[in-house]
């Protein structure tokens, strides 16, 4: 709601006086809000976001322009986007009806031109982002994103915002290595399990990680380390030298959380992921 005061002059024989001033308000007749899809995103990941402008007034609104600053932030003299619309995603619908997409500006912060809002009616817009190297990955982290919506017959700017947050979980990803990877007939290899973690939280003795694995050529007189320090069966891991199959018993396994490191110049954010690391060494 916007108010407006007026004061009129009377002028006559060389002089003049005022009148009383006067106050109205303008009820507006948009509103607009924002919703996204899902409220929490990993990295990379889509972000989906449906505006929804609701026309109250009896005239219909036209050649409304709508902003979105995809989470822009400042990281020093530079301004970062940490979201990144995903071109030909958008739909448009008025009361309902798929409607000619409206057009889309090339450069961030997303700008769509051309919305009609029917009187009595309602217009909705749906588009997808996607998290780029700006977005926040902390645990404590998110994105703000707001809309704005401008253009003749609004008194003002209608805004809305809607806010998303990175998934508070373990990531973790496994790679496996052999050592050497050319060995002799009863010669001795070493695989390396590193378990690495891209997620803000640690994955805890709850979590339950477990490698499972079958050698084949079979493994005997193994043995065993985490992180460098020796394991023992049946604590520790079970193995079977007659089937192959190699287990780690559940929670024995932790992973420290991933750390993020935000480029002051560019504001580029980098994770360096926590990582744990299991060998195994036997004879083939």
């Amino acid at each position: 709601m916007a108010t407006f005061t007026n004061q009129a002059t009377l002028s006559y024989n060389g002089g003049s006086t005022s009148s009383n001033i006067i106050t109205g308000e303008i009820v507006e007749v948009l509103t607009v809000s924002k919703t996204a899809v899902t409220d929490t995103y990993r990295t990379p990941d889509k972000v989906s976001y449906v505006v929804s402008l609701v026309n109250s007034g009896t005239t219909t609104l036209t050649g409304l322009n709508l902003t979105d600053n995809l989470g822009a932030y400042a990281v020093e003299n530079t301004t970062v986007y940490p979201l990144t619309y995903i071109p030909a995603s958008i739909r448009y619908y008025t009361n309902g009806t798929l409607m000619t997409a409206p057009t889309i500006g090339v450069t961030p912060p997303l700008t769509i031109t051309g919305i009609s809002v029917p009187a009595g009616g309602n217009a909705t817009i749906i588009y997808e982002t996607a998290t780029n190297e700006f977005t926040p990955r902390g645990n404590e982290d998110s994105v703000i994103n707001t809309v704005t919506v401008t253009g003749a017959g609004l008194a003002n700017a209608v805004t809305a915002t809607a806010t998303v947050s990175p998934v508070t979980a373990p990531d973790l990803s496994i790679t496996k290595s052999v050592s050497p990877s050319v060995v002799a007939e009863n010669g001795q290899i070493t695989y390396t399990f590193l378990i690495e973690n891209y997620g803000n939280t640690g994955a805890s003795v709850s979590d339950n990680v477990i490698i499972t694995d079958t050698f084949n050529p079979i493994l005997t007189g193994i043995t065993v380390t985490y992180n460098g320090s020796s394991w023992s069966a049946p604590g520790n891991y079970t193995y079977n030298e007659t089937t192959g199959e190699f287990a780690t018993v559940a929670g024995q396994i932790t992973v420290p959380a991933a750390t993020f490191t935000q480029d002051a110049a560019t504001g580029i954010i980098t994770a360096t992921p926590g990582t744990a690391t299991v060998t195994v060494t036997g004879t083939i």
